[in-house]
């Protein structure tokens, strides 16, 4: 058969099957000289597929590949390129154009990371160290961090829908030395950072705005856990006493909730010596709550929600009945 004559057959099997054998494919140019197929996984896992006949003895040579995509980065689009380039080479010989449709498909499906691969080398560039672990599983979306500083480590895993960034990212804690305290929060505050990225807010844009779009909330999430909190918390002094608020080795934190030495954790982001945050709730000035000393933010916990009035009430009862106490220490001496 002529060369001529595989590549008609070749089109006229593309027109019949490619919509039932690759899902989500979709033919929009079918000639011989150009094939472009969409396939698409998701809203964001889409692609655009070009295919040219070699000038002379297809199927023989292999057939000619490029790649296209406006939500995958073009930096993967390139590698994923090369990579079909070197499976068509294997195919040479017979007809491959549904071959090679049917590999980047299976390619979309085995590589959840494909809309996030930027994100993910940035993590690995920017937020691990020589002392941090990353594991990846590909197939199922999963990113496993072990992450150091000192004494102390967090073991986490982030899995990536096949939603992604339209739905956010989860985030679940494998393994840590942290204190009880700090392992809900990471949880909790990493779960909350990625909802706002795909979540519109309740209050409603004001005219003009552009409408709310889903973003992605792995690098966001990560980065706040690593920077913000695992590197930070263990050498973070207390705002008060300015001693370091955790202790060195970790199997000396103090998890009585009601010891001075307990650190407890404020929505500002800082951490405090519980002793020390009692006793600096309790002295004026209360105006406008409590302020942080490092940040000036007013201070938020649910063990000290006092109103400033109460607060400033309760401190002027305890300072006259001090006076009280020295007038008749003073008397009786």
């Amino acid at each position: 058969m002529t060369s001529s004559a595989v590549i008609e057959k070749e089109l006229s099997d593309l027109r019949s099957k490619c919509t039932s054998q690759i899902e989500g494919s979709e033919v929009i140019t079918c000639h011989p000289a150009q094939i472009r197929v969409q396939i698409t996984k998701t809203k964001y896992k889409k692609l655009v597929v070009c295919l040219q006949f070699p000038a002379d003895g297809y199927p023989s040579n292999a057939i000619v590949i490029e790649i296209k995509s406006k939500t995958i980065p073009e930096r993967l689009c390139n590698g994923f390129t090369t990579i079909c380039d070197a499976e068509a080479k294997k195919l040479c010989g017979k007809p491959h154009v549904l071959d090679i449709l049917l590999f980047i498909r299976k390619f979309l499906d085995d590589n959840p990371f494909t809309v996030c691969s930027d994100e993910l080398a940035f993590i690995k560039k920017e937020l691990i160290t020589d002392a941090d672990e990353i594991k990846t599983k590909q197939k199922a979306g999963v990113i496993t961090l072990h992450l150091k500083v000192q004494e102390y480590f967090v073991k986490l895993k982030c899995k990536v829908p096949n939603e992604y960034p339209e739905h956010p990212i989860s985030v679940e804690l494998d393994d840590s030395n942290f204190p009880g305290l700090f392992k809900t929060m990471f949880v909790a505050q990493a779960t909350e950072l990625a909802r706002r990225r795909v979540q519109p807010p309740l209050k409603k844009p004001k005219p003009g705005e552009p409408p709310f779009e889903p973003k992605p909330s792995l690098r966001h999430v990560v980065e706040y856990l690593v920077k913000d909190c695992i590197r930070r918390f263990p050498v973070l002094p207390c705002p008060v006493c300015k001693e370091r608020a955790f202790p060195k080795k970790p199997e000396h934190v103090i998890n009585d909730p009601k010891s001075g030495r307990h650190v407890e954790w404020m929505y500002c982001g800082h951490v405090y010596h519980h002793g020390c945050v009692d006793a600096y709730m309790k002295i004026p000035p209360f105006t406008g709550g409590k302020k942080c000393p490092d940040c000036g933010k007013r201070i938020y916990h649910d063990k000290w929600n006092i109103a400033p009035k109460l607060s400033e009430d309760r401190w002027a009862h305890e300072q006259a009945r001090q006076r009280e106490i020295d007038e008749v220490v003073e008397f009786l001496s």
